[in-house]
C-alpha cells in the first residue's frame, strides 16, 4: 500500500529531489550560456585576426611587387613613389581579378568610415586617359604634402569600381586604430641611411618600409619590407 511506511516518497524528499534537479538544470544552462559566449568571443577574435592578416598579406605583396615608374604630367616627368607617416603611393601591377591587368598607381591611406577610420587603397591604371580623369574617375595628381587620398568628401563606406576596374577604391581593413609608415634610406642631404617619417620629393627611393598597423582591439607587430632591388 502507498500509505504504508517505507513505500513511496515523502513530500520533503520530493521537494529535495526537485531542488536538486532544478540546480543541475540551472548549472547546465549556465554552462551552455558560458560556452556560447566563449565561442562567440573566439569567433569574433578569429575574424578580426583573419582580416588583419589578409590586409598585411596584401601590403606585403604590394610592396614586393613595386616597380620603378615615371609618368609625364603636364610636360613634367614625375617619379611614382612618395609617402608620409599615414599615406603611401607607388606603382605595382594588379591582376585581372581586380580589373584591367597591367601597371597601376596605388595609393594607400586612412579615410573616415562611420565613426572610425579604415585603411583604403585607391588604384589608377597607369594609362594617360585614366590618369587624366573622366567619367567619374578623379584625375591622378602626385602625392605631396597637400594632397589627400583623392576626394575629401567622398563616401568611404563603400568600395568603388569604374571603367571595368581601371580605377577603383577598396576598404582593406576597418576599423583601424593607427597607421604609421616609416622609410629607411639615404634621403637627399643625408650622410648615411636612416629612418624617416616621410619620403616626398626625393631623388632616390628608400631601401626599407616599415608599416605599423593597429586596430582598436589590438596592436600588431610592425611589417618591415625590403623594396625590390630594381627600385634601388
Amino acid at each position: 500500500m502507498l500509505n504504508e511506511p517505507g513505500n513511496g516518497f515523502t513530500l520533503i524528499e520530493l521537494l529535495i529531489a526537485l531542488a536538486i534537479v532544478s540546480l543541475i538544470t540551472l548549472m547546465l544552462f549556465s554552462g551552455l550560456q558560458l560556452g556560447s559566449r566563449a565561442w562567440e568571443g573566439v569567433d569574433a577574435i578569429s575574424e578580426q585576426v583573419s582580416e588583419v592578416r589578409v590586409a598585411q598579406d596584401f601590403l606585403l605583396w604590394m610592396l614586393t611587387q613595386a616597380r620603378p615608374t615615371t609618368l609625364t604630367l603636364d610636360g613634367e616627368v614625375v617619379s611614382v613613389f612618395a609617402g608620409d607617416s599615414e599615406r603611401l603611393e607607388l606603382a605595382a601591377p594588379l591582376s585581372e581579378h581586380v580589373g584591367v591587368p597591367g601597371l597601376y598607381v596605388l595609393r594607400l591611406g586612412l579615410a573616415p568610415i562611420g565613426d572610425g577610420q579604415g585603411l583604403v587603397l585607391t588604384h589608377w591604371l597607369a594609362h594617360p586617359e585614366v590618369l587624366q580623369g573622366s567619367n567619374g574617375i578623379p584625375p591622378w595628381e602626385p602625392l605631396d604634402e597637400d594632397s589627400g587620398l583623392f576626394v575629401e568628401d567622398e563616401d568611404w563606406s563603400r568600395d568603388t569600381d569604374a571603367a571595368a576596374g581601371a580605377f577603383g577604391r577598396t576598404v582593406l581593413l576597418e576599423p583601424v586604430g593607427e597607421l604609421a609608415i616609416a622609410y629607411f634610406g639615404m634621403a637627399d642631404g643625408d650622410l648615411e641611411p636612416d629612418w624617416h617619417e616621410e619620403w616626398l620629393g626625393q631623388s632616390t627611393l628608400p631601401a626599407l618600409l616599415r608599416i605599423h598597423l593597429s586596430t582598436p582591439a589590438q596592436t600588431w607587430p610592425d611589417l618591415v619590407v625590403k623594396l625590390p632591388e630594381s627600385l634601388m
